[in-house]
């Protein structure tokens, strides 16, 4: 006899059913960036992470950064774990701290289509130099929500 929770995965009615990442055995990184519907009442949301690894897309040496990602919801919020195989994406590709945080605040943008999201990257001391690079992508006057 099934249980209450197979008969829900069964017919897509679970929480995890709305997801391909969360809940499921995913062990390489992604760009797929999942979503779920923002709670009542929730007008800020900021995620974040001291996993962020990158190459200089130069010089191929690693580069260390922690990444603040906050954004006020609209109708829609960031699932975490789609966020970190999302940030361990970037762990081979060469790309400038700046550079890095303008796509991370597209895609996240463009993913939830918040009213508002902004991306700060502090990439560790190298050379005797730490980078602070902030990103935000807002909507347009006027754009529908």
């Amino acid at each position: 006899m099934a249980t209450e929770t197979q008969a829900q995965e069964a017919n897509g009615s679970t929480p995890s059913a709305q997801f391909e990442i969360l809940g499921h055995h995913v062990r390489h990184p992604q760009r797929k960036l999942e979503t779920f519907p923002t709670p009542t009442h929730v007008t800020r949301v900021a995620l974040k992470s001291a996993e962020l690894t990158s190459l200089c897309p130069i010089t191929g040496q690693p580069d260390f950064s922690t990444v603040d990602i906050s954004f006020a919801p609209d109708q829609l919020c960031l699932e975490s774990k789609s966020l970190k195989l999302y940030l361990w994406s970037y762990r081979n590709e060469g790309a400038f701290c700046e550079a890095l945080a303008a796509q991370i605040a597209q895609d996240v943008f463009d993913a939830l289509q918040p009213h508002w999201c902004t991306v700060i990257i502090n990439q560790a001391v190298r050379g005797g130099i730490a980078i602070e690079a902030e990103a935000t992508v807002r909507r347009q006057q006027g754009e529908a929500q």
